[in-house]
């Protein structure tokens, strides 16, 4: 068993892993070592053979606040995932490399895990908050959770596992993108993002009994649901769709260290500050 210091993993003898966020203080933003202690987790429950479902939940009144935009730590800290290389590069190559290592390619992966996920929210989901509920199979919400995508606001075209359209439609991508704007749960149910949305109280309980009738299936049923129905999507060209929207924010990013200098608008941080206390 790994040790983690940004998650908790605890495996469950009903066939549940919860895999769980473990940064409350920061209202578990996402720092390198968090996105790779989530990796080594997920590899770890997808080959225990006893694990027949996963839970991602998270720790503290909120889900996740996204990046941790104050993370410093190197990227040669950490075992490389996929064969992206050049971190160190200079201007928008070795950004790039970062950004299909960190968020494109651990998202694919975790989407494509063989066994089933759910993801147990509350509170708020910011950015790359987002990332994470998305790549589960279904998503549960306390009734006070609110999802968010305002880094439009840094020049850029949205969070990098770039599913909006696939999760809200394409019309309601686009305002909540273009205005920053913010979608309760009941409003992310009726588009189809969210499953299900329950009292707070109930979330835990309300997501464990969910995945513990899960894990009575047949692990090679739930298997072979779980890709017809990720092929399916496959076959309407998400993943090329994923690929285009990461080449488009590379393309912000470097526009914005011509503008800026930096890779992306500093005026986007005091805007989302400012419309958050709104």
């Amino acid at each position: 068993m790994a040790e983690f210091s940004t998650i908790e993993y605890d495996k469950q003898d009903s066939g549940v892993a919860r895999i769980v966020l473990n940064r409350p203080d920061t209202r578990n933003a996402q720092n390198k070592a968090m996105i790779y202690e989530l990796n080594t987790a997920f590899d770890e429950a997808g080959r225990d053979d006893d694990v027949k479902v996963v839970v991602l939940a998270a720790n503290g009144p909120h889900f996740s606040s996204g990046h941790d935009m104050g993370d410093r730590q190197p990227m040669s800290d950490f075992d490389q995932v996929t064969n992206w290389g050049g971190f160190g590069k200079p201007g928008q190559e070795g950004h790039q490399a970062f950004e299909e290592e960190m968020y494109l390619g651990m998202c694919w992966r975790w989407r494509n895990f063989p066994k089933p996920t759910i993801a147990e929210v509350q509170g708020k989901v910011i950015a790359a908050g987002l990332m994470l509920v998305w790549v589960c199979d279904i998503i549960i919400a306390s009734e006070e959770s609110t999802f968010s995508d305002p880094v439009v606001a840094f020049g850029v075209n949205g969070v990098e596992y770039f599913g909006h359209p696939w999760e809200f439609g394409v019309r309601k991508a686009k305002e909540l993108l273009f205005t920053g704007g913010t979608m309760s749960a009941a409003e992310a149910k009726s588009c189809g993002m969210v499953n299900h949305v329950v009292e707070r109280d109930d979330l835990t309980g309300f997501t464990m009994q969910m995945a513990e009738r899960i894990a009575q299936r047949p692990s090679m049923g739930l298997r072979l649901a779980k890709q017809s129905v990720n092929q399916a999507q496959d076959a309407q060209g998400i993943w090329s769709a994923l690929q285009s929207a990461m080449s488009l924010q590379q393309l912000g990013h470097a526009n914005a260290r011509i503008v800026h200098g930096i890779p992306v608008d500093p005026a986007g941080a005091e805007t989302i500050k400012r419309e958050a206390k709104s």
